[in-house]
């Protein structure tokens, strides 16, 4: 069970410092906050790097060794991203907070606050309303990863009538598409999720 705990550790920066990173218009604040989620992100590394370590060494694990491995990488994957999106914004010097992004920002972090809800509940899906409610919770990602695509299509079509400035337009279709690469990527550990669930619920 040292697998499953490891995979409930919580490094994640608060939703506070995810918004402000990623879309807050005071530098010196986003600087801070764009520590806070480095430090995160290196948390993540280390528990990815447990978990890994945990499950090469355990005769007996909770649910098969491959899916562990899928599940924390994926995971790590959504990690990554946020750090590159916020770093991003910072080197590309992104000072105007547009619509668009506040939007894709929120759809993140309701991804991610759902995986992590998920990942909760993944110690007692023997328990049939607890995979069920896992069950849900993953369609609750699909839903807003969706949202996400139909945001950002919006975005850029918007973008490219209506900005005049190419720079600007390079610099925002990147932010946007790393914004909706994050709510892939919490799709891609919500479908991991539901397949542990399925196979041992």
């Amino acid at each position: 069970m040292a697998s499953i705990s490891l995979l409930k550790e919580n490094p994640n920066p608060t939703e506070e410092e995810v918004r402000i990173g990623l879309e807050g218009n005071d530098v010196h604040l986003r600087e801070k906050y764009n520590r806070d989620v480095d430090i995160a992100e290196e948390a993540a590394d280390k528990i990815t790097r447990d978990v890994n370590k945990a499950i090469h060494i355990t005769f007996i694990t909770p649910i098969d060794r491959e899916q562990i491995h899928g599940l924390i990488n994926t995971m790590d994957d959504v990690a990554d991203l946020i750090q590159d999106c916020a770093e991003t914004m910072a080197l590309y010097d992104v000072r105007h907070m547009t619509a668009e992004i506040t939007r894709l920002t929120e759809l993140s972090l309701k991804c991610c606050e759902r995986l992590r809800d998920a990942v909760k509940l993944l110690d007692k899906i023997s328990d049939q309303a607890t995979a069920e409610a896992a069950l849900k919770t993953c369609e609750e990602i699909d839903q807003l990863e969706s949202d996400a695509d139909r945001v950002m299509r919006s975005a850029m079509s918007k973008l490219f009538r209506e900005e005049p400035d190419v720079r600007e337009v390079i610099k925002l279709k990147a932010i946007y598409e790393l914004l909706e690469t994050i709510t892939d990527r919490c799709e891609d550990v919500a479908n991991v999720i539901e397949g542990i669930v399925l196979e041992n619920s």
